[in-house]
């Protein structure tokens, strides 16, 4: 009886370690950014659409995607997608969310405008 309730607890907790979001809030120069687990910032693509990347290639290895594992589930405002090359990224409000290679330290921007297509993600609310 008491493997199987400690079986039952374990079993339980495993979901919700899938559920914890794949950014957090940090402040930059550019004010409150979202980040991945590395303090790293994100980005969005302008020319991407809903749930989908047209990052690919090149683009992936400058821009690489904030992937996802197949046993995280999103949820609120976050999303996972499949990719072209059968990897899953998260997304943000329908966003594909990247980081930028050229970024070497926590919380830099260094790709936010760039070729006016890249933007710093920033949490709902945020200016």
């Amino acid at each position: 009886m008491r493997n199987l309730i400690i079986g039952a607890a374990l079993a339980l907790a495993a979901p919700l370690t899938a559920l914890a979001q794949p950014t957090t809030v940090a402040d930059s120069a550019k004010g409150k950014i979202l980040t991945n687990a590395q303090g790293m910032a994100l980005y969005t693509f302008s020319k991407d659409s809903t749930d989908h990347s047209v990052c690919d290639g090149g683009c992936a290895a400058l821009w690489p995607p904030l992937k996802a594992a197949p046993s995280d589930q999103a949820s609120g405002a976050f999303s996972i997608f499949r990719r072209s090359d059968g990897t899953l990224q998260w997304a943000y409000q329908g966003s594909p969310l990247y980081t930028f290679a050229k970024d070497s330290k926590p919380n830099q921007v260094t790709g936010d405008g760039f070729n006016n297509v890249w933007h710093v993600a920033r949490p709902a609310g945020s200016q």
